[in-house]
């Protein structure tokens, strides 16, 4: 016994010793390993995972006792070394057998069962020892599959020639359990006592004697390859000269061909007529399809070229547009300090509308339209009323502002008693209308003249009143030596003393501190009231606005600088036309003060 028939001699004893308690016989039993196959790039398995294992082959009886059943049992070494059952797989349901081409050894096959859970996950791939054990273990399967199960499973990758000589070659019995039936052979022999040979042949003898009649009729005596030519071609002109023979026969026949195949040409020559028909038809009706296409073509372009104009249009509209609450404000609204807000925002509007109707926010080639032009006319007129309307209103109120204080003694000095000139309240009530005028100057400079004239005229009567009324208070509070009024009469009497002299210069001081401060901060107010575009008449820090730190703190909130419509500052410049037009208005405030002083 040679060294490998003793390993699988002990291999057969180990199997039987695992599959002991389950009554099944061992038919063969090798050793081999089990890989686990993936996928690789080019879509073949490919092994991971090697594991040693033994595959054995059972045969076992059914429990109707009809037929014989055969296992696959795969076993593996447990912690002890000695082999346990680790799965079973039932040849009836083996479906393919598979040699891995990858494997350059050809030992790596794969047994594809039709039963697994999963199709989706590769099956494992068996790799025995060598070839014969590979061939060993296929041919017994095979064998197995074909006397039990009753049919071969699909060999790929195998040639089964070769494993049928390699059976003849390699001699071996191999046992196998019988049918149930067959339990109990003629000489008594059991069913473990039975052995069958895998020398036979994987065909059987009928069925070779069937393909050695079938390849017999084939078989021609051919010795030369001339002789067998001139065979061939007697045949040829025999079977010609069949189916001439056949077609004179066949007279009526042809006949009636010839009718059909006349009729068939008349119907051709009709459909070609037809068709020539249809071709023109189809022709006009291409050219009429190119025509309609072209049409809509155009109304296409002319659909959305209307709908660029409607939205041009409507954008247009919008700004021809005058809102009913900004009209009602424009021309007959209210100048009530309540109402100045939504005057100033109606004066935003226009400034903005008319803006907006003028080149270049407005393309050019609207401004030549009539609706254009009669909406600028119409905004024109707005703002003619506008400012009509508010001049006359700030004149009124300038004067009655004025009226009303004069009116009131309390704005002045009093008997036995000095009092400061105050026009906190005046500057705080005119500041309200100080963004109306600056949308006055925007909309229409030259009505701020007349404004400034009616200003300077309420502001100089006041001015002087308030001037009298001190000098007056003034006077009658200077005690002098001979005559009190001397001095207010601007006399230069030598009859005056020294001590008399202290108390008029005190006086003439006295007025001096008061007035010119107060004069220099009307002055600075009025310039930035009525939006002269100058330079500040007082720069910060200086002495008047010293005075008036220390005078009046209110004073502080009397910065009007220019705004423009946004809101933004507007630095001034020296105009040297708005600075002619301030120092006229200011002679014309100031005029008559000097007078009331003295």
């Amino acid at each position: 016994m040679t060294k490998s028939g003793s390993e699988n001699e002990e291999v057969l004893k180990a199997a039987e010793a695992a599959l002991q308690e389950s009554g099944e016989t061992v038919v063969m039993a090798v050793r081999g390993s089990k890989n686990r196959g993936i996928w690789g790039v080019s879509g073949r398995l490919a092994r991971h995972m090697s594991k040693p294992r033994v595959i054995a082959l059972t045969t076992r009886s059914s429990s109707t006792g009809q037929r014989a059943k055969a296992d696959l049992h795969v076993l593996k070494h447990s912690s002890g070394g000695a082999l346990q059952p680790a799965k079973v797989y039932k040849l009836k349901h083996l479906a393919r057998v598979e040699v891995i081409a990858s494997d350059v050894t050809g030992c790596t096959f794969v047994l594809g069962f039709d039963n697994l859970k999963s199709q989706s996950v590769s099956p494992p791939q068996w790799t025995l020892r060598n070839i014969d054990d590979r061939n060993r273990l296929l041919v017994c399967i095979l064998k197995m599959c074909k006397e039990i199960v009753g049919r071969l499973p699909k060999v790929v990758g195998m040639d089964v020639v070769e494993m049928a000589l390699w059976a003849q070659a390699n001699t071996k019995t191999v046992p196998v359990s019988a049918s149930a039936q067959d339990a109990q052979t003629v000489d008594g022999d059991t069913p473990n006592d039975l052995k069958v040979t895998v020398e036979e042949d994987l065909v059987s003898q009928a069925e070779e004697d069937d393909m050695e009649a079938l390849l017999g009729t084939y078989v021609m005596g051919v010795d030369e390859a001339e002789a067998f030519s001139e065979r061939l071609k007697r045949e040829l002109l025999a079977l010609e000269a069949a189916n001439v023979y056949a077609i004179l026969e066949s007279e009526p026949l042809v006949e009636e061909v010839l009718q059909r195949l006349d009729s068939a040409m008349v119907c051709v020559e009709d459909m070609d007529e037809w068709l020539n028909i249809f071709n023109v038809k189809l022709r006009h009706m291409r050219e009429d399809i190119e025509s309609i296409e072209s049409r809509n073509n155009k109304m296409e372009m002319q659909s959305v070229n209307n709908k660029s104009l409607i939205e041009e249009l409507n954008k247009l509209v919008e700004r021809l547009h005058i809102p009913p609450e900004y009209a009602s404000s424009l021309t007959g609204g209210s100048f009530d300090e309540a109402r100045m807000l939504q005057n100033v925002e109606a004066c935003d509007w226009l400034a903005n509308a008319l803006r907006a109707l003028e080149p270049p926010i407005l393309d050019p080639s609207y401004a030549n339209m009539r609706a254009v032009r009669e909406k600028r006319a119409e905004l024109e007129k707005l703002k003619t009323t506008f400012v009509r309307s508010a001049s006359d209103f700030l004149r009124d109120y300038f004067a009655s502002l004025v009226d009303f204080m004069i009116s009131d003694k309390t704005y002045f000095s009093q008997r036995g008693q000095l009092k400061r000139p105050d026009h906190a309240d005046l500057r705080y009530k005119c500041r309200t209308y100080a963004r109306m005028l600056q949308h006055l100057k925007s909309l229409d400079k030259g009505c701020l003249g007349s404004l400034r004239k009616a200003y300077c005229r309420s502001l100089n009567l006041l001015l002087r009143r308030e001037a009298r009324e001190f000098a007056n208070e003034l006077r009658a509070s200077t005690k002098a030596s001979r005559n009190q009024t001397v001095w207010l009469e601007g006399s230069t009497g030598s009859s005056g003393s020294s001590a008399d002299t202290s108390t008029v210069s005190e006086a003439y001081a006295k007025m001096l501190t008061i007035f010119i401060p107060l004069l220099v901060d009307e002055s600075s107010f009025f310039a930035s009231f009525m939006c002269f575009e100058v330079l500040p008449l007082v720069p910060p820090g200086g002495p008047s606005s010293a005075a008036k730190d220390g005078s009046n703190s209110d004073d502080s909130e009397d910065d009007l600088s220019l705004m423009d419509l946004e809101g933004n500052d507007i630095k001034p410049s020296q105009n040297s036309v708005e600075l002619e037009a301030l120092n006229e208005a200011l002679e014309e405030l100031l005029d008559g003060i000097q007078v009331c002083t003295c």
